[in-house]
């Protein structure tokens, strides 16, 4: 079924069809009911393609984001998850591209044919090429991150500075005064990766407020790096009480890296950090940690973008998030016997 159909069916013109879908020329309100009728009666849908060239929009959003490497992260997907369900209910598809900088193939067509009517951005850097290249571009776009000079941009964040000072606070309020830092990948921090910088330096800062002894780790996105990270903490330091960790992925073979130590948690070992909640809820004990809100700052992401879309002069907008900390079991008082000054 096609528009030349339809105008045939309502004895129009096949422009009268196309200016009624379009609204691009007014019509009688007359020949728009009865060309309505044989659209309700024919069950016509237009190509989403043909609505874009008669609109000049897509109805689709571009969500941009690393290649994966071995695997996405689950606060990757739940990111990826949450574009995705806000943007339905705006009406709008997603297209996923995922690419690393501006010199991408799939980042520059992305831009070059208007695939899309506006991007979200999201594992941002601190000098992030992608970003420079929409502004230059004047093409709309939203980050879900920061970077070092956000005022300009259109963002969503998670203050992961003052989330992680939160975490150290919380465990020298406890008495601990030996603690790590267990950050993502080197390759993320040499990229200049936001959180794994923003959140290193809220450690360095609270940790030198409350005069702790601390070391920093950088540690891969799986299992297996994590209980090898575990062991290098624990060989460094053996009077090492307690842990900061960005790192979900690692989560699980932290955990197991104690186990393995003779090392109970919260008894003997503390652990803080700053996930997903559904991963900190994962762990046996669960997880004391800031909760990253995936859902809502994907939500929010959507919603920034379908405003900027709307009124293209807006000034730009950001939220800035700091979720408190969930006190759960993975966190307790220093043990008489694994005191962190023995």
């Amino acid at each position: 079924m096609n528009i030349g159909e339809i105008a045939k069916r309502a004895g129009v013109s096949r422009s009268t069809v196309s200016y009624a879908l379009s609204g691009k020329r007014s019509v009688s309100e007359e020949t728009r009911r009865k060309i309505q009728q044989v659209i309700d009666e024919l069950g016509y849908r237009p190509n989403a393609s043909a609505r874009a060239l008669a609109n000049g929009r897509t109805s689709t959003i571009g969500l941009v984001f690393p290649p994966a490497g071995a695997h996405y992260t689950g606060m990757q997907l739940d990111f990826i998850g949450s574009v995705v369900e806000a943007a339905a209910a705006y009406d709008y598809d997603v297209l996923l591209s995922p690419s690393g900088v501006d010199s991408d193939r799939s980042f520059q067509r992305l831009l070059a044919e208007r695939r899309v009517d506006g991007a979200i951005l999201m594992e941002i850097r601190l000098r992030d090429d992608r970003v420079d290249h929409l502004v230059a571009e004047n093409f709309p776009a939203v980050c879900i991150g920061r970077t070092a000079h956000p005022d300009s941009d259109w963002w969503v964040g998670l203050d992961h500075t003052a989330l992680v000072e939160a975490c150290v606070h919380h465990l020298a309020d406890l008495g601990h005064h030996r603690v790590a830092f267990v950050n993502r990948p080197e390759h993320l921090l040499r990229s200049g990766y936001e959180s794994a910088h923003r959140g290193l330096d809220g450690f360095t800062k609270a940790a030198a407020e409350r005069g702790l002894t601390v070391r920093t780790y950088s540690c891969g996105d799986d299992a297996p790096s994590g209980q090898a990270c575990l062991e290098r903490i624990l060989h460094d330091d053996p009077a090492t009480t307690a842990l900061v960790t960005l790192n979900e992925a690692a989560l699980g073979g932290l955990y197991r890296g104690l186990a393995v130590a003779g090392r109970h948690v919260p008894r003997d070992f503390s652990v803080a950090g700053v996930v997903a909640s559904r991963w900190a809820e994962t762990v046996t004990p669960q997880l004391t940690a800031a909760d990253v809100p995936a859902e809502q700052m994907g939500r929010l992401a959507v919603e920034l973008l379908v405003e900027r879309l709307g009124h293209p002069d807006t000034a730009p907008r950001h939220h800035l998030l700091a979720p408190p900390i969930s006190l759960r079991a993975s966190t307790g008082p220093v043990h008489p016997r694994t005191g962190s000054d023995s």
